[in-house]
């Protein structure tokens, strides 16, 4: 089968296009046939091994896995032993970010974690929504109308589905991300857009009682600053350091009435089926940049890896 592969942490240079063996599902496992993979900013994580915490789970000093792409969309092919509750021949879907895989032809993925596809989706649409679909979906639970929201870096597939999903709260939402998106998450609803390179959105003397980070780049007390009082903020990813301070420091700033911590995603099954369902409904409709081969896919790494990516880009084998 056809894959790219990674056997060192790097930039796109790093990865290649090669032949491997077609794998064997062991206990618990599924083998599909990727019919679609979104391109994930993990992805880029892994592949470069930066943050930190990307090496931790994929391998200290080289990847332990050498193919990328976690929401995988595809049709069974193979049963592992003990597997039941699947056929041969159904389109499955979920975010595998322990495993991995879909970029390539085939792949074996964690049956706990699959998912049957709802018809009314397509592949592409659905390989957008489980990693993407469940951080907006969890970090926007609790919002209330009125309550005034702040997502930072909203211009990839998380942050434009935890708008769709703020605006039909009722939330006041800003957004921030750079001068090339934000005319268009003002498009999307956006109540106000900052470039965060010409503006931070720390400093500008405003507070919000939500705020969304999805790549932590601020200290607690830049942060604390931008809450108001009973505020709560959290971080869906960022560098290492600047997390830990962050969770450091939030026993102090709950006695001060502000909430500050990372988002803990509890990925899975039941978070997977949630996601699908509201994009069955039209509350969550992710925006797709483009659908690529998979040769395009150091290129869509890269692309995401810069920020340059309006929504999601999805791969098809």
């Amino acid at each position: 089968m056809k894959a790219i592969v990674q056997y060192r942490y790097g930039g796109p240079e790093a990865l290649r296009l090669a032949d491997l063996p077609v794998p064997e599902p062991g206990p618990g496992e599924l083998r599909v046939k990727v019919s679609a993979c979104a391109v994930n900013l993990s992805d880029w994580e892994y592949l470069t091994g930066s943050p930190f915490y990307a090496r931790m789970a994929g391998g200290l000093r080289r990847p332990t896995r050498p193919v990328l792409g976690s929401d995988i969309v595809g049709t069974v092919d193979r049963l592992g032993p003990d597997v039941t509750g699947f056929l041969p021949g159904q389109r499955i879907m979920g975010d595998f970010v322990m495993t991995r895989g879909g970029f390539a032809d085939y792949a074996c993925v964690p049956a706990s974690h699959a998912v049957a596809v709802p018809d009314a989706l397509t592949d592409e649409v659905a390989a957008c929504l489980p990693q993407a679909g469940g951080i907006a979906v969890w970090g926007t639970r609790d919002l209330v109308a009125g309550e005034t929201f702040l997502i930072n870096g909203a211009g990839g597939g998380s942050g434009t589905m935890a708008l769709q999903l703020a605006k039909a709260a009722g939330a006041q939402v800003t957004t921030v991300d750079n001068a090339g998106k934000t005319d268009w998450l003002a498009s999307l609803g956006a109540d106000a857009v900052i470039d965060y390179r010409e503006t931070d959105f720390t400093r500008m003397g405003e507070r919000w009682d939500r705020i969304l980070d999805m790549v932590a780049t601020r200290g607690p007390l830049a942060i604390a600053r931008a809450l108001e009082q009973g505020g709560t903020y959290r971080a869906a990813g960022g560098d290492v350091g600047v997390l830990l301070s962050l969770l450091g420091s939030n026993p102090l700033f709950r006695l001060r009435g502000k909430s500050i911590g990372m988002l803990l995603v509890p990925s899975g099954r039941d978070l997977t089926q949630q996601v699908a369902q509201a994009a069955v409904d039209g509350r969550i409709a992710p925006h797709l940049a483009d659908v690529l081969p998979l040769s395009a896919v150091p290129d869509a790494l890269a692309r995401t890896g810069r920020g340059e990516v309006l929504g999601k880009l999805v791969i098809r084998p």
